[in-house]
């Protein structure tokens, strides 16, 4: 998987990279098929963006958050990507499983 994190207005620090890299196991265990993932982390005044978008086989998932901490914007992140990862893969199964039950129906 091809893995870039960049910062705008902020240093990206090896603690940020640790974090967000220890964060990517969460995704691999739904989905051990994954293209790429872009991670941006900016710095608005007081609130700390994480954006993030994730290619997959099929689509492309974007998310972003937003937190006064920079480590709970990057968990929140991860946590929508997660739930966005899951409902695509879900999805994908009940269109494969809706085809075998059509064609033992009419086949």
């Amino acid at each position: 998987m091809q893995f870039q994190l960049s910062g705008q207005q902020i240093e990206v620090t090896p603690a940020l990279r640790n974090h967000v890299e220890s964060r990517l196991d969460r995704l691999h265990r739904l989905d051990d098929k994954l293209i790429s993932l872009a991670v941006v982390l900016s710095v608005d005044k007081l609130q700390h963006r994480a954006e993030a978008t994730l290619g997959v086989t099929g689509a492309t998932l974007h998310a972003q958050a937003a937190e006064a901490d920079m480590y709970a914007s990057i968990d929140m992140l991860f946590d929508k990507l997660v739930n966005q990862l899951r409902r695509h893969r879900e999805k994908i199964a009940d269109k494969h499983q809706r085809a075998v039950r059509e064609e033992r129906q009419y086949g």
